[in-house]
């Protein structure tokens, strides 16, 4: 029951994310209107802000930037900590192995927010810069699971009989090693999703975001004076966009830990 709560959660934010991917907001997420806080209304949904911006066409494009990033950081971490992962525990104890181990302690060294600020920052809102920073900052727990599955696969009967046979090693890691380790790169895939929607939230929050576009945690910053001033709609809107879409996602990828991961799987 709470698994299709959560599928229909999500796919409510999908459709508000696509539409405006689609531009079916036009330009009301920016543009300013004389209607200061105004109280919703039928053309302003959930009434206006400050400076007179339509809240709802802002949540919107808070929704969109939070599935552009989620997904770009979930797929290029996962496949950058899967690759290097597979890599470090196939050559156990070779360079590969030394080498992305030694830079996986180095990167887990740097607290994550500094990490990920310093990078940002530094970069100055060049376009993709969160994207960038947060896939150098999450890949490194894709390739530390991946990296245990490959020892254990290792040594597996299938994998052993390939490597006596002298098939080469790329064949083995495509064709015995990633589809066995599939289920752990989807599973992470989804937590990393999670991850980077929560962090690119609080970089816009503290101002380190992407200038180009709206986030809810731009939108939060801005709402911290209209509390003071006795307006909520704008700080409730993004707060509970941001809480109910995380939610969704965490009861998502629980069911799939249920499902596909051995060690989490429910005896029937």
């Amino acid at each position: 029951m709470l698994s299709r709560l959560a599928l229909a959660l999500l796919g409510l934010f999908v459709l508000l994310g696509a539409s405006s991917w689609l531009g079916l907001w036009g330009d009301a997420a920016s543009i300013t209107t004389g209607l200061l806080h105004g109280a919703p209304s039928g053309e302003h949904w959930l009434g206006t802000n400050a400076i007179g911006q339509d809240i709802a066409a802002r949540a919107a494009a808070g929704a969109a930037t939070a599935f552009e990033t989620g997904l770009a950081v979930a797929l290029l971490s996962t496949a950058l900590g899967g690759i290097l992962g597979m890599l470090a525990g196939y050559y156990h104890r070779g360079w590969p192995d030394h080498g992305i181990s030694w830079l996986l302690a180095v990167i887990d060294a740097v607290p994550f927010y500094l990490l990920v600020g310093a990078l940002a920052y530094a970069a100055q809102g060049a376009p993709g810069t969160i994207i960038l920073a947060l896939t150098l900052a999450f890949w490194t727990g894709t390739a530390r699971l991946v990296r245990a599955e490959t020892l254990k696969l290792r040594e597996t009967g299938f994998v052993l009989a390939a490597m006596t046979q002298g098939v080469a090693d790329w064949k083995i890691l495509t064709r015995h090693v990633a589809p066995n380790a599939a289920h752990l790169l989807l599973i992470q895939s989804t937590i990393t999703f999670v991850a980077a929607v929560k962090s690119e939230v609080v970089l816009s929050f503290l101002g380190l975001g992407d200038g180009r576009g709206i986030s809810w945690g731009q939108m939060i910053a801005e709402s911290s004076q209209d509390i003071l001033a006795g307006h909520f709609t704008g700080f409730v809107v993004a707060s509970l966009s941001l809480v109910m879409l995380v939610a969704a996602l965490n009861l998502i990828t629980d069911d799939l830990q249920d499902r596909l991961d051995p060690r989490y799987r429910r005896n029937p």
